[in-house]
């Protein structure tokens, strides 16, 4: 499926659902592709028909240049939403793709098109700030980051050829987060609702839970256990909490 510039494909649809009465645009994490959101998109149909996003200079669009600017990113996949405006739309961001989703978000409503909800995953507020530069550490130091994560695929770091061919992407993903600035008053009108694990080194509960600042709509959150990729040990309870709320939005009753 091709976006309405002709660039080559922005979105990934594993399991088509045409008559889905809602879509959800999934976004990844830093160094992560579309793929991730394979399992969701099987779940989901046919009530809802998921778009993963596949960012630029990874899997086959790995001859394109990286981005290294969120709100660049997100001004273009919100230029390729544009072909799909038939449907009501979601978002489910998880970690960078919250960020990324947050502003994608941003740009739908400022264009006039209405988002059923948010979904924000292991990523604090925009207004709760910190200080980091993974980006610019060295390569022993931004592996041993990522494997800290434990997130499925991150032993491929192993391989020196691997590594080689995945920590540009990876490098070019965290700047882009990392050096993303928060515009003070910066919110959506649509229900947001932020997931985190209780032990997640990259967010606290607190951080979470200030997302709530950044809706002028509904605010729902839930913890579970783990870590920064608790998603993968509770996929299912995640996703029954996603068909509850895009059901109760798309009713009118959030």
């Amino acid at each position: 499926m091709n976006g309405p510039s002709g660039d080559p494909e922005w979105f990934r649809v594993f399991s088509p659902a045409p008559d889905a009465a809602v879509r959800l645009v999934c976004l990844p994490h830093a160094g992560g592709s579309a793929s991730f959101y394979f399992p969701v998109a099987k779940a989901l149909s046919p009530s809802v028909e998921v778009l993963a996003v596949q960012y630029p200079g990874r899997q086959d669009r790995r001859m394109e240049p990286l981005v290294e600017d969120i709100g660049t990113l997100a001004d273009r996949i919100a230029e390729e939403l544009t072909a799909y405006r038939d449907t009501p739309l979601a978002l489910f961001g998880h970690s960078m793709g919250a960020v990324t989703g947050f502003e994608v978000a941003q740009r739908l409503e400022a264009r006039g098109d209405g988002l059923v909800e948010l979904f924000v995953s292991g990523r604090r507020a925009p207004s709760a700030s910190r200080a980091e530069r993974w980006h610019d550490a060295s390569d022993a130091q931004l592996v041993a980051e990522i494997k800290s994560h434990r997130a499925a695929g991150s032993e491929l770091l192993d391989d020196p050829e691997m590594r080689a061919m995945l920590l540009p992407t990876i490098r070019a993903d965290y700047k882009a987060v990392e050096t993303h600035v928060y515009r003070p008053g910066a919110a959506v009108r649509c229900p947001v609702t932020a997931f985190t694990g209780d032990a997640d080194p990259k967010v606290t509960v607190d951080e979470a839970l200030a997302w709530r600042d950044h809706t002028s709509g509904d605010f729902h959150s839930e913890v579970f256990t783990g870590g920064h990729f608790y998603l993968s040990d509770h996929t299912a309870a995640v996703l029954r909490t996603v068909s509850a709320r895009l059901t109760a939005s798309l009713a009118g009753a959030v």
